[in-house]
């Protein structure tokens, strides 16, 4: 066992008596404290719960989990069971402590998992960079000067550099496939409603998705597998039959058509976003160019509606406590608040219209190629970067390509690929609502075929 063996092998040999899930958590526990002072992903660790834990899987007789003795780790927006819910902020330190685990806990627990801590993230979700204010920025393991990407920036952080082998992370407008692009790892943002929120910190709750972030595609197919079912506590979980995807992994491509999208999705790529589409399109035999319509307006919507709906949730904040925001993400807010009503109901009547166009595109493709962001991480404190020829602010701009995709809800994977850089970046493999398993069979051919693949960190350790 290394800090980088997958959750599936770890699992395996708890479940075979190879190992305890004791003493998979003790060297987890060890490897924590020596670099997540590097790395900064961690805002709790729950050492002692996470020591019991592993004492009752190895002391129960029923058979092991799927996930038995994993270690995993939840974005400090997503309730644990005697923390306060902090969403990356200043302001909900004063909350009191959460008076349970959110119901994914519960379940990644059901399966064997085993909950470590709470991970850093960008203020209230609003961030791209996993730069945060007041617990400072969580690093990318390849190049600990380089962003993790955001807002699920302590969970690519951790997972990427070995911390955990499983972490949950949420996805707004990109805040699961950015960190994946950065940190060189699998990452899933399912469709709209298919996995439960209850017991998260929203951000958005017309555009807020909960999903996972590993290094293999099995990994993140059992987890995804794990947290699949019906919840009536979130308003939008949809009442769906579970679909399991991890024993159809290795199913192949036989009958797929997969395109890799145009025009937009390639306007102002860097040529490493755009060698990594070029790699991904060659190994799956995507010859065909599509084009997905109005991409540039549908992320322009979804910038109104992420404005505003996340200005309305935190009015009373603003008014009350302005000072202990950070100043970027107050100041999005405040232009939030700005925005016309008849802006807004615009936005959402485009919103209808062009869901309906893009599922059009499923019904000649199976699955559409784009990159996950428009370049490799930068660096941490980096204001701008160039965009389509142009210098533009980066905070904003790093989700490019990720916001018109959320926009609708679609499920996406993200699979890391090296670049001449040195460092990874990722590319989106998206398919029609609740096709998460095309999607995951796509990526598992890619990683089965060495195309894509999490690097190993460049961390002592």
């Amino acid at each position: 066992m290394t800090a980088f063996t997958p959750a599936a092998e770890i699992a395996a040999a708890v479940a075979s008596g190879r190992t305890t899930a004791s003493a998979v958590m003790t060297a987890c526990l060890d490897r924590i404290e020596r670099l997540n002072p590097v790395l900064n992903a961690f805002t709790a660790v729950l050492a002692d719960r996470a020591r019991t834990r592993a004492a009752v899987v190895d002391a129960s007789r029923k058979p092991k989990g799927p996930l038995a003795g994993v270690p995993f780790a939840v974005k400090n927006l997503i309730d644990i069971k005697g923390l306060p819910t902090l969403a990356g902020s200043k302001i909900n330190r004063d909350d009191p402590p959460a008076t349970a685990d959110a119901p994914l806990i519960g379940r990644l627990e059901a399966a064997g998992a085993i909950l470590v801590g709470a991970l850093n993230m960008g203020e209230y979700a609003y961030d791209f960079t996993g730069e945060n204010a007041h617990d400072g920025p969580s690093r990318n393991p390849h190049d600990t000067v380089r962003m993790s990407g955001g807002s699920s920036g302590g969970s690519g952080s951790a997972v990427g550099g070995g911390l955990v082998p499983l972490a949950l992370g949420s996805d707004t407008n990109g805040s699961i496939r950015v960190p994946a692009s950065f940190c060189g790892l699998f990452g899933l943002k399912p469709t709209y409603g298919r996995l439960t929120r209850a017991g998260s910190f929203p951000f958005v709750s017309s555009l807020d998705h909960l999903g996972p972030l590993a290094r293999t595609t099995t990994d993140l197919a059992l987890a995804y597998d794990a947290m699949q079912g019906y919840d009536a506590a979130d308003p939008v979980c949809v009442d769906r039959p579970a679909d399991p995807v991890a024993a159809r992994l290795n199913s192949g491509l036989s009958g797929l058509r997969i395109a890799s999208a145009g025009g937009y999705f390639r306007a102002g790529a860097s040529p490493e976003a755009l060698a990594a589409l070029d790699v991904v399109a060659a190994a799956l035999a995507a010859s065909e160019t599509i084009t997905i319509p109005e991409a540039q307006r549908a992320r322009s919507a979804a910038y109104i509606i992420t404005a505003t709906e996340g200005a309305a949730l935190h009015l009373d904040r603003l008014r009350t406590r302005p000072d202990d925001f950070d100043a970027d993400v107050r100041d999005r807010l405040i232009a939030g608040t700005l925005i016309p009503a008849a802006a807004v109901m615009q936005a959402q009547k485009f919103r209808r219209w062009y869901r309906d166009e893009v599922l059009k595109l499923f019904q000649h493709v199976d699955a559409v190629l784009a990159p996950a962001t428009p370049c490799v991480a930068p660096l941490i404190g980096q204001k701008t970067f160039v965009l389509d020829g142009k210098e533009m602010p980066l905070r904003p701009n790093i989700g490019v390509y990720t916001q018109p995709i959320s926009f609708i809800g679609l499920p996406v994977v993200a699979v890391p690929l090296p670049t001449a850089a040195g460092l990874p970046i990722g590319v989106q493999i998206i398919t029609a609502p609740w096709r998460e398993d095309l999607a995951l069979r796509i990526a598992r051919t890619l990683e089965a075929s060495g195309v894509a693949a999490a690097p190993l960190p460049k961390l002592e350790g």
